[in-house]
């Protein structure tokens, strides 16, 4: 402080808070009237303090309300040394006569009765005569005072978990739920986590299917994965929670053209299968038994290529390019319809009201089935092929044609980023937000890779390879965030997880380097 000229809090605050903390509770109203000057704001209501030397003193509603809680601790103190007329004088003569919370002050009238300290501290909600609760109770006072009279309370604790949260941000490969804690990592070194944590190898190779595989996704709680295949059959998948490998569970067959699409309720009791642009057809099969709940067929002139489901689990909606666009109840019912919309792709956003889609004109819109009103949200210059909406429902990925995946702020509607790496040209490719937060993005490609970007980057941080015809569709399993799943024409699913490495040194002198080298 003397060196840098730099005052962290008044000496009155620092008075107040040893007062507080050792209980000198008859020192403390003079310190407050000391301490008036320095609160702004002031408002009108005024309340007389009577000191001991018998002069009146004029405080303001701020110091009101502070010192309603110091002598609510003082009562309370007296109250557990069974000093009970002193508590009652204290009830009576400065708390009374501030003339607020008069419920509060009821409630503590009732304690007068209780003698059991125990059973006063649960009455009470209260940590008894401690430290503890003097310091809760200085806490709560320091929230009335502006910083500049008295720091804020635990702001070291503060400022060490923004720098590991900030810290975390800047690491490319941090892919864990655990929260950031100043006690959790060294401070002396800054926090990187091992490239061999993220999801880079192959783990499993699974050819269940006969043909090319074009759809993949885990449920929500991370427990099965659902596989869509040209060969007109969708594999459910349960992953197991401690090994992470996948067994085939069922088979739900027959859909004519090929599965195309698929998209879990969010209770992940149930499953939509779509076809492709020719299939007129929706199933809705049972996930956990494999039983057929509803087969939704409304015209054959229809195309029922994609689908998304409401919030609730309530709803679906479902739609296709040849111009039909339904919100229909989980027995098929359509409920509401926009004739002549050519859908791509949809997804509800968290409102449970509006569904926002992909057309063939480019654009993403909006459609609000509560007053079936409809606006423009997006517009490209190219075709999109796809799109998937982050958790939060504020971000949208769009794979387009011939320019890869592009990052849209859905509440300012602003292009945030482009990818590099990706090849896109005018097949369906499906990416996908996963990690942490939805701190990754994910992306199939013509080339047979998968390309894994950190969202604030454009440069992928990893390029799979595996696959030997196009990767049609990627999901991250959003339970388990090193998990991440792929299928592809070559007719195969591949599961990837983390390099498990000995040498972890060598890996992390490589993760630095990598990062040196970042434009």
């Amino acid at each position: 402080m003397q060196e840098s000229g730099c005052k962290l809090e008044h000496s009155a605050a620092s008075k107040f808070r040893e007062q507080i903390m050792s209980g000198q509770w008859s020192k403390v109203d003079a310190t407050l009237i000391e301490m008036k000057p320095l609160i702004k704001h002031q408002r009108h209501l005024q309340v007389c303090l009577y000191t001991s030397n018998h002069k009146s003193v004029v405080l303001g509603v701020i110091q009101v309300k502070m010192r309603y809680h110091i002598m609510e601790q003082k009562f309370l103190e007296l109250l557990e040394d069974a000093k009970l007329l002193e508590a009652l004088a204290c009830l009576r003569n400065q708390i009374t006569p501030l003339r607020i919370y008069v419920n509060k002050v009821h409630h503590l009238s009732s304690l007068l009765m209780i003698t059991n300290p125990k059973e006063l501290q649960k009455a009470a909600n209260w940590d008894g005569k401690s430290h503890k609760s003097r310091a809760k109770l200085l806490e709560k006072l320091q929230g009335y005072l502006p910083i500049s009279v008295m720091m804020p309370p635990n702001r070291l604790k503060t400022l060490l978990t923004q720098a590991l949260v900030y810290q975390q941000s800047q690491c490319l490969f941090h892919n864990s739920f655990e929260l950031p804690q100043y006690t959790s990592y060294s401070l002396l070194v800054d926090h990187s986590c091992l490239r061999h944590h993220f999801p880079s190898i192959t783990t499993q190779v699974l050819s269940d299917h006969c043909d090319e595989v074009w759809f993949c996704c885990f449920s929500h709680d991370g427990s099965m994965l659902a596989t869509g295949s040209k060969d007109s059959c969708v594999i459910i998948w349960d992953v197991n929670p401690v090994s992470h490998k996948l067994d085939h569970a069922r088979s739900l067959t027959g859909h004519t053209y090929g599965v195309g699409y698929l998209s879990w309720s969010p209770d992940d009791n149930h499953i939509i299968a779509c076809g492709t642009d020719e299939s007129s057809e929706l199933w809705i099969w049972n996930a956990r038994t494999g039983e057929l709940r509803t087969k939704m067929n409304h015209s054959s002139e229809d195309s029922i290529s994609c689908c998304c489901w409401t919030p609730d689990g309530q709803k679906y909606v479902a739609g296709g390019t040849k111009g039909q666009f339904y919100q229909c109840d989980l027995d098929g019912n359509i409920l509401d319809s926009w004739e002549g919309v050519r859908v791509q792709s949809l997804a509800c956003l968290p409102d449970n009201k509006t569904v926002i889609s992909a057309d063939t004109q480019q654009r993403i819109r909006a459609y609000n089935f509560d007053d079936m009103s409809d606006y423009n949200l997006i517009k490209e210059d190219h075709p999109v092929m796809s799109f998937s909406l982050s958790t939060d429902g504020h971000f949208v990925l769009l794979n387009v044609a011939t320019q890869g995946v592009h990052l849209w702020d859905v509440d300012d509607r602003i292009l945030v980023r482009k990818y590099q790496g990706v090849v896109q040209g005018f097949y369906t490719i499906f990416s996908t937000f996963g990690g942490t937060n939805d701190e990754y993005i994910a992306s199939g490609s013509e080339d047979n890779k998968i390309y894994i970007w950190h969202r604030s980057r454009e440069m992928p941080i990893e390029t799979l390879c595996g696959h030997s015809k196009t990767v049609n569709c990627v999901s991250w399993n959003r339970a388990i965030p090193s998990m991440l799943a792929s299928v592809s024409d070559d007719g195969t699913i591949r599961i990837w997880g983390p390099q498990e490495i000995e040498d972890e040194d060598s890996e992390n002198e490589e993760n630095m380097n990598s990062l040196n080298d970042e434009p």
